[in-house]
Formats: structure tokens, C-alpha cells, sequence
């Protein structure tokens, strides 16, 4: 038997090596397949776009993704080129001289990786015989009506089709890995494996369809995970088939990896299969050169979002704008499943505590979910042509003001103030305050609802009566669009929109991993998750005090919902008794944990799952060292030594607290120690050529 080669996490320059130089790196080839390369669906576009580039600096020009072919996003997003293999030429060839149409080229995205894309509508023609050839591997059939499954038919034959020209110019030699995301991709999985094709596959799953239908019917799923009859509730929704295509996917593939803790145990009961590696999601972290820029950011687009304020709220406009905090919710429609029904119920709790205690604090709380609409509100509009009419009116009356004072100095006369303003600058101002008179609370959504009769969210409102009354501390905002720096309304993109609010609010009830938490962590807003997504677990395991760092972690697996919304309503309740300096402390915080979401420190997981499949796909060729999983025991940010932030540790008995207490707390925070202490920390995972010590196990046995 030939010498076997040695798998290891060695590093040059920050990236994997193999430890035996007779066979280079040169030799292998990675294809990652997706239906979301260059096509925008949902969550799983945001991993392969930000992950491309590590894994284009770890694979250079052998790293290719495979998708779908739609004309209106390689327009945009894709710069065609010839391949630079030759053996993926020669495949694509012939599969173009089959009349099946193969698009090649660069995305243009950080890293620039290789795209190769399908066709689907072009090889329709085969869909028939590539149906049957399906079921006699799989013996699963795929309904006539279902576009998307016929589609994903389509996509994995001509996947599968292309890895087999590929290595049967190989010779058999292991020179190929394939990593499928998602059922869409595992039907090229399944045909590869079922040819015998000499290819190491992973699949990865993002979010069970099972579990997301489950979820999405307000079942109690994660309590009843082991009680399901499967085939029966996939049957009654009518995904059997898809399901059967996502089961058959897992368990044909060499490594099979989902995305967290809980999704994972998800996977087990579901799909009946333990997944090998948990390969939590990154993002690309770009630093500013000052170090405090995000604050300056979160204040500037602030500035932006009291403008909208103002104009939203004229005629009702009798709270402190600087004493009003803003908080948001954003992703997909789906009312129980992202939580937006908990955290509703939480801010009638939190409206209810505010008003009692007498508090000067309002809460002002956006909705980004999109829905149907047919345009934007009237009333809404009409709001800020008011701002925005105002705004005018003062300019004009301050520049006279302005121009009779400066005469006035010229002449070393001190102006009489009665005088300066004449009799049509008054006129012109009470016009002004009487058009701010409103006859209608200002309206809680800023578009015309197609179906708002039977629209979840502003049926919540209406039943526990959030209508932005003058004496509601808790004003609400449905935004049904995602957000655009062109609207005319709030023209902010989403971004900039996260970076002028103070807290981001995800109560999700099903969130496989959970990117709009992680996002405000790299932007420095402190987030609320739960220990049901991914990101909220990800973050117990790393974080000794998530609440300290303003990552606050609401337990909606082992409470009821009551208790659950309760938790909510206390942390929302204690951001609100935040100083504006715990704020900026907490924000300082929260944006250090950044680096825990690097790509550069997440990226060792999908690197441990290619080595893994090697292993287990070539045995003879390629051997897993046992020390090879990236183990993270150890990587813990401490609690800080001060935590005035944190609602968890420093609640009051009531509202009006000791001034001195605050400034005594104020005195033990230091932010360059805390920040030196937490680099120190963060030190060790990012160097990837230095293994944890721990207890060793062998491949196949390991968890994260």
C-alpha cells in the first residue's frame, strides 16, 4: 500500500499545508455547488460570498463554485474568462457539445473565485430521463408541478455530469472534493455517489426543511424533537419529496456538517444522522485604522434616523429625541419564527413598566420584514414634506435673523430682539407650527399593507394597542421593504440604518445560525438572541458574560413562553436604565467580539471537514491526524471586571438609582485593559498552526 498522506492543521503564512510534499496541494481541486452562487435567495448567499475569499487564499485558482445560470445576475456580478485548467475545460466542452449551456467566469466579489454556472433552462430538454435516471438510484420521485425540486433534478445532473468528465481524466486519482449546501445541490451528490465517482463530497446543511416548516406552525418542535413521525408530517406538507432528496444527501455524502449546536441536534432527529462537523457562519471583518470610528458612525447615521423621527412624528412630537433609544428588528416574514410575536408582547411589557416608573426614556422600534405592499403610506410621506417644509421655514427666517444682527455688530449697536423679527417672520412661523397640526396618531406602518386584515404584526398591534398614543413610552414602526439609501422616506441602507440604532432585537424561535446578530456584533450595537439560534449558542460557549460584552441570550428552550417573554421585557427594561456612557462602554464591548466572527478564525471548521472527507474517501491515499480538529475548550472571553452595561448584573430595585453608584462604576472600567485582555484572548484560535491541547480523538469521533 502506498504511503499515506498526513493531514494536518499546519499553517504557512496563516494557511493550510500539507505535511507530505510527494503530492501538493497543486493536485486537488475544490467545487463548492450551491443554488445560491451568484443567486440571492436567502441566508446561504451571505456564507459563500463571505467565506470565498479564505478559501480562495487557501486554494488559489483550484477553487471553483458551481451554480445556476440567471442572466440578470451575471450581468451584474460575474466577468467571464476562459477556465485555467485544462481538465475543467475539456469537461465543459463536452457537456456544451451536448447543447447544455456552461457559463465560466470570475464573481466579483472578495477573493474573485471561479464561478461555473448551469443553464437549467437549456438542459430542460433531458428532465424526463434525468427524473428516471433519479428514481432508479434513489427511488424518489419528483411531482411534475414542483418547479423547485425539478429544477434541483436539472442542476444536480448536470453536476454530476460535469464531476464525471472531470475525473475520468484523473485516472482515478484523488484529485477532486465537492461540497454540496443544502438539498438543492444533493441531487449531483447523490448521482455522484451512486456512479462510484473517485470525488471526497461534504454536505452541509443550513436549516432543516422539516424543522422550518415545523417551526413555522407554531408547534412546540424542540420539545418533541424525538415524537415526530417524520414521513408523516413531511407528507402533509407536501415537501416529501424534497425531504427525501435532503435525507438521501446527508446520508450519501463522506462528511455531513451543519452550521450549530442546535441545528445539529435538529439534524439528528430529522435527518437521522449525526453531523460529523459543526461549521458555524463568519463574515470578513474590516477594521477601522481609529479605533473608536464605529462610534462616530453610530452617531452620524443616529442623527439620520431622529430626522426620520421628526418627520414621522410631527404634531406628536413631545419626547426628547435625545433620550429616545431606537431599537429594530430585521430579516424574513416569518412572525413566530424570527419572534417578532414575543417582541411585540415584550415591548407591551416594557411600554407598561416605562409608563408606571415615570420614566423620561422613549423606545422607538423599527420592523424591517418585508411584506406585500402597493406603496407608501400617504400619511407617511405627508410627514416628512412637513420636516422637510419646516426645515426651510427656519432656514429662511435664521438667515434674515442672521443678516440683521451682523448689521447690527457692524454698527457696535447691541440689536433689540423685538425688532429683529418683523411682523412677517412671526406670520410665517405660526403658519409653519399650524401646519404641524395632526388630527391622526402618527401611523404605525409606512406602506399600504396589501392583506393588512390579515397581517400578523398589525394585528398584534392592534390587540395590545401600540398606536403611537402621546403617552405610549414605546412608539412602533412596521417598515414592510428592506431598506434603500434611495428611499424617500428613510434613505439609509441597512448598514448604515444598524449602525444609528441602539439594539438589535432577534427573539428567534427557529434561526439555524442567525447573521442579522452577528452583523450588529461587528458593527458594535449590542444584539438580543436566544439559545435557539446558532449565534446565541455559538456565543455561550465563548463568552463567560455574553450580557457584559451586550450580547444578551433569551432562554426560549428550558422556559415557558411566558417566562421567556418576561426575560425579554427585563432586558429590554434594563437597557433602557443604561447611562449614555454604559452605552458607549457596552458598544466598545460588543465590537470586540468581532474577531470570533472572523472568517479567519471560523474558516478552520470547513478546512477540518475537507481533511475529514479525504480521510474517509481515500484512506489508502490521505490519513487524519487525531490532533486535526480545531478545538476551541479554552477560548472564552473572562467576565470584565466592571460591568456597569449589563442589565443582567447591575439591575436596580427601581429606576431612580444612586447617581454615585453609576460614577463609582464608571471608575473601574478601563478600556484599554479590558481591550488588551480580550486580544490576549482571542490570540491563540487565530494562530492556526498551534493546536489546543486536549484530550485527543480520532477522526469521526469529534464534535465542536
Amino acid at each position: 500500500m502506498p504511503l499515506a498522506r498526513s493531514l494536518s492543521m499546519t499553517s504557512l503564512n496563516g494557511l493550510p499545508q500539507w505535511e507530505d510534499e510527494d503530492l501538493p496541494v497543486e493536485d486537488l481541486l475544490l467545487f463548492e455547488v450551491s443554488w445560491e452562487v451568484t443567486n440571492k435567495v436567502g441566508g446561504i448567499y451571505t456564507v459563500i460570498q463571505t467565506k470565498a475569499k479564505i478559501t480562495a487564499d487557501e486554494w488559489g485558482e483550484n477553487y471553483f463554485l458551481i451554480g445556476p445560470y440567471f442572466e440578470h445576475n451575471v450581468k451584474t456580478q460575474v466577468e467571464a474568462c476562459e477556465p485555467p485548467n485544462p481538465a475543467v475545460k475539456k469537461a465543459m466542452d463536452t457537456i456544451k457539445g451536448q447543447g447544455c449551456q456552461v457559463f465560466f467566469g470570475r464573481w466579483l466579489i472578495e477573493g474573485s473565485p471561479y464561478v461555473l454556472l448551469f443553464n437549467i433552462g437549456s438542459a430542460a430538454w433531458n428532465l424526463d430521463r434525468w427524473k428516471g435516471e433519479f428514481w432508479d438510484v434513489s427511488n424518489i420521485g419528483i411531482p411534475f408541478h414542483d418547479r423547485e425540486a425539478n429544477d434541483a433534478v436539472i442542476f444536480g445532473s448536470l453536476t454530476a455530469w460535469f464531476l464525471k468528465e472531470l475525473s475520468c481524466q484523473f485516472d482515478g486519482k484523488p484529485n477532486i472534493i465537492a461540497h454540496f449546501h443544502e438539498w438543492q445541490a444533493g441531487v449531483g451528490l447523490i448521482l455522484s455517489r451512486s456512479q462510484k465517482l473517485p470525488v471526497a463530497t461534504i454536505f452541509t446543511t443550513h436549516a432543516t426543511l422539516l424543522g422550518r416548516y415545523l417551526c413555522a406552525a407554531s408547534i412546540d418542535f424542540y420539545n418533541n424533537l424525538d415524537q415526530f413521525d417524520i414521513d408523516k408530517e413531511a407528507g402533509e406538507r407536501q415537501i416529501y419529496h424534497r425531504y427525501c432528496m435532503e435525507r438521501a444527501s446527508v446520508h450519501c455524502a463522506h462528511v455531513f456538517t451543519t452550521v450549530s449546536e442546535i441545528t445539529a441536534i435538529e439534524a439528528e432527529h430529522m435527518l437521522k444522522r449525526n453531523p460529523d462537523v459543526v461549521t458555524p457562519n463568519g463574515l470578513n471583518i474590516k477594521k477601522f485604522s481609529a479605533i473608536h470610528e464605529f462610534q462616530n458612525l453610530h452617531s452620524m447615521y443616529k442623527a439620520r434616523i431622529q430626522e426620520f423621527i421628526r418627520g414621522h412624528f410631527y404634531g406628536h412630537l413631545d419626547f426628547n429625541l435625545e433620550n429616545t433609544l431606537f431599537f429594530f428588528i430585521a430579516g424574513r416574514y416569518e412572525f413566530s419564527n424570527k419572534g417578532a410575536d414575543m417582541f411585540l408582547e415584550a415591548l407591551s411589557r416594557l411600554n407598561f413598566l416605562l409608563r408606571v416608573h415615570k420614566s423620561d426614556v422613549t423606545v422607538v422600534v423599527f420592523f424591517i420584514m418585508p411584506a406585500k405592499t402597493n406603496n407608501f403610506n400617504v400619511e407617511t410621506l405627508k410627514g416628512q414634506a412637513v420636516r422637510k417644509q419646516l426645515w426651510d421655514t427656519a432656514q429662511s427666517v435664521k438667515e434674515k435673523f442672521g443678516k440683521k444682527l451682523y448689521n447690527a455688530l457692524l454698527k457696535g449697536e447691541i440689536p433689540d430682539l423685538n425688532k429683529i423679527l418683523d411682523r412677517d417672520d412671526i406670520t410665517i412661523m405660526k403658519r409653519a407650527i399650524f401646519s404641524t397640526q395632526r388630527h391622526c396618531l402618527p401611523p404605525v406602518t409606512t406602506h399600504n399593507m396589501i392583506d393588512d386584515g390579515n397581517d400578523p404584526i398589525l394585528n398584534t398591534i392592534r390587540r395590545i394597542g401600540l398606536f403611537n398614543n402621546r403617552t405610549d413610552r414605546v412608539k412602533v414602526i412596521l417598515h414592510p421593504e428592506f431598506l434603500s439609501s434611495t428611499s424617500p422616506l428613510l434613505p439609509l441602507d441597512y448598514e448604515e440604518f444598524v449602525r444609528g440604532c441602539h439594539l438589535g432585537v432577534f427573539p428567534s424561535y427557529y434561526e439555524p445560525w442567525g447573521y442579522t446578530p452577528a452583523e450588529c456584533t461587528v458593527m458594535g450595537i449590542p444584539s438580543v438572541t436566544t439559545n435557539l439560534s446558532g449565534f446565541g449558542c455559538f456565543m455561550q460557549d465563548h463568552v463567560a458574560d455574553p450580557a457584559a460584552y451586550g450580547i444578551y441570550i433569551v432562554d426560549r428552550r428550558f422556559r415557558s413562553p411566558d417566562e421567556s417573554c418576561n426575560q425579554l421585557t427585563q432586558i429590554l427594561y434594563g437597557f433602557c436604565q443604561q447611562s449614555r456612557r454604559q452605552r458607549i462602554i457596552q458598544r466598545n464591548r460588543t465590537e470586540r467580539l468581532s474577531d470570533l466572527l472572523d472568517w479567519r478564525y471560523l474558516g478552520r471548521y470547513y478546512m477540518h471537514a475537507r481533511h475529514l472527507a479525504l480521510s474517509r474517501t481515500f484512506p489508502d491515499k490521505f490519513e487524519m491526524e487525531p490532533s486535526a480538529p480545531p478545538k476551541t475548550e479554552g477560548f472564552r472571553y473572562p467576565r470584565p471586571s466592571s460591568v456597569p452595561p449589563s442589565p443582567s448584573v447591575s439591575q436596580h430595585s427601581s429606576p431612580q438609582h444612586s447617581e454615585v453608584e453609576d460614577e463609582d462604576e464608571d471608575e473601574r472600567y478601563d478600556e484599554d485593559e479590558e481591550a488588551e485582555r480580550d486580544r490576549q484572548n482571542i490570540k491563540s484560535p487565530f494562530s492556526l498552526g498551534v493546536l489546543p491541547q486536549g484530550k485527543k480523538k480520532q477522526h469521526g469521533e469529534y464534535r465542536n
